[in-house]
């Protein structure tokens, strides 16, 4: 295994790794880390939750949210008495021994408020002991966890006392809290259950109702929220590249069904594990996985995301990449055995490999720094990046290769390094801490297998005096083909700021989309159908930039009018696959035969089967040609057709269709 201290060594063998090649790009930013973005969940049934040996590990790793009273158990607990019938609460675990620890760990709660077995007034006498007489100022209220977990799915585990388990009776509950809790203290961020796009019950609709969870709550509850909850356990060490998906999804429904105002909803995940207790749940793949996920999530906009959980219990045992993985789902372990005692964890409060990850994100990316965009040219090492307040620019890199130590070769775009050696963070397979070093160069780095390294590299000349930061951009008058985006200005450094730049992101690639001495610019030449993030950056009489901008994303639409119109409706998902529905009707002149194109937007979509016309796929490219003796579409005809459609992440719908060639108005 090569280690960071070996950086000079000769030239490489033709069996070794080419260098990999990491690029970040300072010009194109995304959210910025918040203060709240690291944490974690607590349980009455943990007997260790109130501990300062506890306390003390979660600050060491930089957990700044803790999360109360755990996980289902919400749902059957009653504060005031420190009960949970029908489950095991610990001693040393109620309210203000939480609250203690949470203060020695210097984080700040996440109380989640009994829906399933309690009242609108338990959780108003909650939050006046808790803010007005104790004054512990706990900001976040949950109402109820995965509430829709039971049985209007089918699926029964949470507790739910109410004759009525529909969302729209859920809704009717979280006015009432909200009502109830604010009178208490109108100071508090209530939050309402979600579904996770591509997880389920998402996407289902259940008898009765009048559309699926989310559009439910949020059209009933959505004026009266803050944010919304969404859990996430993908069973899987590879699926952060669903998450952008995910969270824009979840960002388009409260959009669309929240009502006025939705812009202020935020999202917090609030039990996030991988999910696989047989593939590394203890060990340092989990922790990669555990590492790139917290990070994608927080680069796009989640204000906390809380791992399942601080201690959990032994699972079934494995072998992993040489460790001992003990399928537990807490970040330190119990000190507990297995049934027959065969094997035992280590001693109580050993961390497991994802506490490392939790360390090390909270060292890689602090409160305030901004995320960018950052990319490799290898599967097995993924790169995150973030730019500091104070100029200086921070990478997370993970090799999750078990075998092999892949050299990197660093690119920056918008950012000049100094040339003196970084100081680098390292955790490795099976090791026991995160070493901190002074090794190799801002360009040029080797991670060891399976591996987690930071590397903090300082600017190349002073950052005093250049403009500051353009303020949030905003959208209007979005088109197929163009938009208008508008920002607050920037504060001039020492030099009046001339111009500001419009970048698109587009991958790792920044693409300047036009130039103005003003604060709104209209772009043309865009694409329809398209979801577009762009940053502003100002610059200055002597050719000095500001950092980007917080980013803006919008989605570009198709034609007003068109020779042709198409309707596409998701008829009846079941989670992994969907009825959809295609009407396209003709606007224009006669037409014998008739062929419709599409594409899937992601590669976890394709075609199942299709009706209606003759349909194939190549790729992700989808055609439907008339049946034989049914080409015939007059002027102001609709011909229906019809498909199934399979999908094993975030179900994004395509948008863009051509009939004969011809890109045509969405209905």
């Amino acid at each position: 295994m090569l280690t960071l201290a070996g950086l000079n060594v000769p030239a490489a063998h033709a069996d070794e790794p080419a260098a990999v090649a990491v690029t970040v790009n300072a010009r194109a930013a995304l959210a910025t880390v918040p203060a709240t973005g690291i944490g974690a969940n607590h349980a009455i049934w943990d007997a260790n939750l109130g501990t300062d040996a506890t306390a003390d590990l979660l600050k060491d790793a930089g957990v700044k949210v803790l999360r109360y009273p755990g996980g289902s158990y919400s749902d059957i607990y009653h504060w005031a008495d420190h009960t949970a019938p029908g489950g095991y609460v610990a001693p040393g675990t109620d309210f203000d021994t939480f609250m203690r620890g949470v203060r020695r760990t210097g984080a700040q709660p996440m109380v989640t408020a009994n829906y399933g077995t309690g009242t609108a007034a338990e959780a108003a006498a909650w939050v006046h002991q808790a803010n007005v007489v104790k004054g512990y100022g706990v900001k976040y209220w949950e109402i109820g966890n995965e509430n829709y977990g039971n049985g209007r799915y089918g699926s029964a585990w949470e507790a739910d006392d109410h004759a009525d388990k529909s969302p729209a009776e859920y809704a009717r509950n979280v006015v009432a809290y909200a009502d109830a809790m604010k009178a208490a203290d109108p100071s508090i961020k209530i939050g309402a259950v979600l579904t996770t796009p591509a997880n389920w019950p998402d996407g289902l609709v259940a008898a009765g109702d009048d559309g699926t969870w989310n559009k439910v709550v949020l059209s009933a509850a959505g004026p009266k929220i803050d944010f919304v909850i969404v859990h996430w356990y993908p069973g899987a060490l590879d699926r952060a590249g669903q998450i952008p998906d995910m969270i824009d999804l979840t960002r388009r429904q409260i959009a669309a069904y929240a009502g006025p105002g939705a812009e202020r909803i935020g999202i917090a995940m609030t039990e996030f594990n991988t999910g696989t207790s047989s593939a590394g749940a203890t060990t340092q793949p989990g922790a990669l996985a555990a590492a790139d996920a917290y990070a994608t999530l927080l680069a796009n906009g989640v204000f906390t995301v809380d791992w399942w959980n601080t201690h959990n219990g032994i699972g079934p045992v494995t072998q992993v990449a040489g460790q001992t993985d003990y399928g537990d789902f807490g970040l330190l372990s119990s000190g507990a055995c297995t049934s027959g005692g065969e094997v035992c964890e280590p001693a109580l409060n050993t961390p497991f490999a994802p506490y490392f990850a939790l360390q090390m994100m909270s060292r890689f990316a602090r409160p305030g720094d901004r995320f960018l965009r950052a990319a490799t040219d290898q599967p097995k090492v993924v790169a995150h990046a973030v730019r500091r307040p104070d100029g200086d620019l921070a990478m997370l890199l993970l090799n999750t290769s078990a075998d092999t130590s892949y050299p990197v070769t660093i690119g920056y775009a918008g950012f000049a390094p100094a040339g003196a050696a970084p100081t680098v963070l390292t955790h490795t397979n099976g090791a026991t801490s995160i070493t901190t070093a002074t090794a190799g160069s801002a360009t040029a780095q080797t991670l060891p297998p399976l591996s987690m390294t930071t590397i903090v590299v300082h600017p190349s000349s002073p950052q005093a005096g250049l403009p500051g930061t353009p303020g949030q951009p905003t959208v209007s008058g979005v088109t197929d083909r163009g938009a208008t985006i508008s920002w607050p200005a920037a504060s001039a450094g020492v030099r009046p700021i001339v111009k500001y730049e419009i970048h698109r992101q587009n991958g790792i690639v920044s693409e300047q989309l036009g130039e103005t001495a003003g604060t709104s610019f209209t772009v043309a030449n865009l694409n329809p159908g398209t979801r577009y993030t762009v940053n502003v950056i100002a610059r200055d009489g002597g050719g000095g930039l500001s950092p980007a901008s917080p980013p803006l994303t919008f989605t570009t639409g198709t034609p007003a009018s068109s020779s042709c119109t198409v309707r596409l409706s998701d008829q009846n998902d079941w989670g992994s696959g969907y009825v959809g529905a295609i009407d396209v009707t003709n606007n224009g002149a006669p037409i014998d035969g008739w062929t419709l194109n599409f594409g899937w937007p992601r590669s976890w979509q394709s075609l199942g089967s299709g009706w209606g016309g003759v349909w194939t796929q190549d790729g992700s490219q989808v055609k439907v040609v008339n049946e034989a003796g049914h080409g015939s579409l007059p002027t102001g005809a609709t011909v229906s057709v019809g498909f199934v459609g399979n999908y094993s992440g975030p179900n994004v719908l395509p948008t863009v269709f051509t009939l004969n060639g011809t890109l045509c108005s969405a209905a």
